[in-house]
């Protein structure tokens, strides 16, 4: 018995050998295979998800817009000379505007997402405090002194939309 399988040695160890080069070959292969699958599927899942985050952008370049001091002054008209009516009015458009693109979130960076909620809290902050300075007494004071302050400085949303055109550009 000992003798058949000494005489079996020489016959099997090359195929032992052949068998193991051959299996770190095809495994070898298989890594290979399966890493560019996943590169494919990432290049592919990016075409996808590309569009979608253009869009986000794009909303939420249209939420700064909108609530930029100077165009929401004209799309929020006062009703009558009630400033206290219409500072509420105004906060209540930014508010809303910014519940309408929340689920945008998902698709932007963390960063962008904070900064576009600093500028919308520094509007409303703008619109406030021009609300309690002791010279606006109605509705239309309100409206110039907001202007007014537009005029000396950059309107927060312009801070905003330029942090969007920044990650866009990374993007491409």
């Amino acid at each position: 018995m000992e003798e058949a399988i000494l005489e079996l040695i020489p016959y099997s160890a090359p195929a032992l050998v052949t068998g193991l080069v051959a299996y770190y070959f095809f495994n070898d292969y298989l890594k290979s295979e399966n890493r560019k699958q996943k590169i494919e599927l990432i290049r592919d899942k990016k075409k996808e998800i590309l569009p979608i985050r253009l869009q986000a952008y794009e909303r939420m370049t249209l939420f700064m817009e909108r609530i930029n001091p100077s165009k929401l002054l004209v799309r929020v008209t006062p009703t009558d000379e009630n400033k206290e009516l219409y500072t509420q009015k105004l906060l209540l458009s930014i508010e809303q505007e910014f519940e309408h693109n929340l689920a945008q979130q998902i698709y932007i960076s963390e960063a962008c997402w904070n900064a576009l909620i600093a500028a919308k809290n520094a509007t409303r902050n703008l619109v406030m405090s021009s609300s309690n300075k002791t010279e606006v007494k109605s509705a239309q004071d309100l409206r110039e002194t907001i202007l007014k302050t537009m005029v000396d400085s950059s309107a927060p949303s312009n801070t905003g939309i330029a942090f969007i055109k920044e990650e866009v550009k990374e993007l491409y």
